[in-house]
């Protein structure tokens, strides 16, 4: 088919807001653009950080998409809107809501309307540590078959499964009247398309692999007997999700009159399968085999894609998952990440606000990280090896080897210390994290022979971009895509309808290509320096994670 006139439309729900792009499907160019903020998120609604809590209304995201589609096709040539033929979404994960047996979240239901319980968990809410634990507890027990074996070997708080165990032992209205737990990028498509039966829901191969331990090995989810195992409340919760899953470059079929009309698409347009926005970001960003490929926001989300032949029977221990097909078809899909990266620097910027606050001071902050990144970067080798040591476990660590209850620790201090000290081993830490996954990576026998930066880190910081290069010692080039998590959302959209023939096709005709790469930095005595203090950080992790 001509994709000469034809359109598409990349949809990314993510933790604060939804973007949406309205794309050529013949050569990627992106005619418009919007975003939209989550109204009851943005006023803090529903959140209670202190007991790690984060829900969102299912209305912040019907909502906050229309509006955003509404907005990006504003003033559109009529002929170019007709032409419109295929969307696709990509959103957080693990981001499950408890829904009825119809797949409606029960926060839509009249006596949930304002429950947190009934509402998503977003992938932050680390509520369900105890439940996660539990898991990993009676995996170990197992003496045959294994099911944490691909994503890991443990299970994490803020996955599905836990959240949904969380909720089912609070016996509150909202676990009684909970039939199932359904994915964010799995209950979007189901919406747009009219679904009105749970069990009809085609659920995506990337966010049940990478978090609901399904495995093609097992012939679907973890049997009935592993759940029983973990908790007798979880019995029969597995027969009510289907074995079936589905690649994203798939579709889940036309979009409702109901939606059509809401969003002022054409009655044709085909949905796509879901998938987790970090991954179809990787292909927005033109992922390569054996490059990593990090999305770098408030958390990174680290993936890597290898030839299945390649990899064979290798696992990796202590990353998110390994998964045929959750990126590119015919791959394995592999996931890693941490859980706090900008929203480190942003911890120090929030510090110094309060402190401002507290004085009665009025001062512009905005500028704050921009300056700090300015005056880390005149730093001399001398001078950097004078600062802090930090680690980077603000939020929990989630790779390698998931511990959502460690905390961060910034040690060697003095009184010569100032803001650009703390600020400069804030980063050198987040670098640090990074450089311990590429480790567990090459360690396992995966190569990782490059990196691609994503995300808004990667084209507004270039000290950041820069540190992690001469940390991790290997180039970082940038993906001139500004928005990869939309772009690749608009690429599967263009591949599911039938556009192009395969993903890796549509991947070459509608990627933006590359900035100039950042080079680690050559010179000894900071190759040497970097090296020192990444070893004093491993004892510094060592030490906090056995005595706090």
């Amino acid at each position: 088919m001509n994709q000469r006139e034809k359109y598409c439309l990349g949809i990314d729900f993510g933790t604060d807001s939804v973007r949406c792009l309205l794309v050529s499907a013949s050569d990627g160019r992106v005619l418009r653009e919007a975003a939209r903020d989550y109204p009851r998120w943005k006023s803090g609604l529903y959140c209670d950080p202190a007991a790690r809590v984060f829900r969102q209304h299912p209305l912040d995201y019907m909502e906050s998409l229309t509006e955003v589609v509404q907005q990006t096709l504003e003033g559109i040539d009529p002929e170019i809107r007709k032409n419109i033929g295929a969307l696709s979404m990509a959103t957080t994960g693990s981001t499950p809501v408890p829904v009825d047996r119809t797949g409606m979240p029960l926060a839509l239901q009249e006596g949930f309307k304002e429950e947190p319980d009934a509402m998503f968990y977003l992938w932050k809410d680390h509520s369900a540590i105890d439940e996660a634990a539990d898991i990993n507890r009676y995996n170990r027990t197992l003496t045959g078959q294994k099911y944490l074996d691909f994503v890991g070997g443990d299970y994490s708080s803020e996955w599905f499964w836990s959240k949904w165990l969380h909720l089912l032992r609070k016996r509150s209205p909202a676990a009684e009247a909970c039939y199932c737990f359904v994915e964010h990028s799995d209950w979007m498509p189901f919406l747009l398309t009219g679904g009105s039966d749970v069990h009809d829901m085609k659920r995506n191969v990337c966010a049940a692999g990478h978090k609901g331990l399904w495995s093609a090995i097992w012939q679907g989810y973890p049997p009935d007997s592993f759940w029983v195992g973990v908790d007798p409340l979880l019995k029969g919760a597995q027969g009510r999700l289907s074995s079936a899953r589905y690649l994203s470059t798939e579709t889940a079929g036309q979009i409702s009159p109901a939606w059509a009309r809401r969003l002022g698409l054409p009655e044709d347009v085909w949905i796509g399968i879901g998938a987790l926005d970090a991954h179809m970001g990787a292909v927005g960003g033109q992922i390569e085999p054996y490059y990593l490929s990090k999305v770098m926001g408030t958390s990174t989300c680290d993936m890597l894609v290898a030839p299945e032949a390649d990899v064979k029977d290798v696992l990796i221990d202590g990353i998110c998952g390994q998964v045929p097909g959750s990126i590119i078809p015919g791959m394995i899909g592999m996931e890693a990440g941490q859980s706090a990266f900008g929203d480190v620097y942003g911890w120090l910027k929030t510090f110094v606000e309060k402190s401002l606050l507290l004085l009665d001071v009025t001062a512009d902050t905005t500028k704050l990280l921009s300056l700090l990144c300015e005056k880390a970067g005149r730093l001399t080798a001398t001078q950097w090896a004078q600062l802090p040591l930090s680690t980077d476990w603000f939020n929990g660590r989630r790779s390698p080897d998931v511990q959502p209850l460690l905390k961060a620790a910034i040690t060697e201090l003095d009184l010569s210390q100032d803001p650009v000290a703390v600020f400069a081993s804030l980063v050198e830490a987040t670098c640090f994290g990074s450089r311990a996954i590429v480790e567990r990576f090459t360690d396992r026998g995966i190569p990782v022979k490059g990196i691609i930066g994503l995300g808004g880190i990667a084209h507004k910081s270039p000290f950041v971009m820069q540190t992690m290069a001469s940390v991790l010692g290997r180039p970082i080039k940038t993906n001139r895509a500004t928005e990869c998590c939309a772009l690749g959302a608009a690429m599967y959209a263009a591949t599911q309808v039938g556009w192009y023939p395969e993903l890796k096709t549509a991947m070459a005709a509608m990627g933006q290509g590359f900035l100039a790469p950042y080079l680690p930095d050559s010179r000894p005595e900071w190759k040497d320096l970097f090296e020192e203090r990444y070893q004093r950080y491993q004892t510094l992790g060592r030490f906090t994670e056995a005595n706090t």
